[in-house]
């Protein structure tokens, strides 16, 4: 699960451990198959959101 760190400057980091990592790379790939090039990869990616869950601490 994602987690959000709050730092002194008021910057946000978002941590990622190796299965957010992984969902994102499976998403991507997912959603790039079939393209023939960078663009088109680009065009699918614009229209699509990916959501990760969030544990604040």
């Amino acid at each position: 699960m994602a987690k959000i760190i709050e730092n002194s400057r008021g910057r946000r980091n978002i941590r990622l451990n190796t299965e957010d990592i992984i969902n994102i790379v499976r998403e991507y790939q997912n959603i790039s198959t079939g393209c023939k090039d960078y663009e088109e990869i680009r065009i699918k990616l614009n229209n699509f959101q990916l959501y990760i869950p969030e544990d604040l601490f």
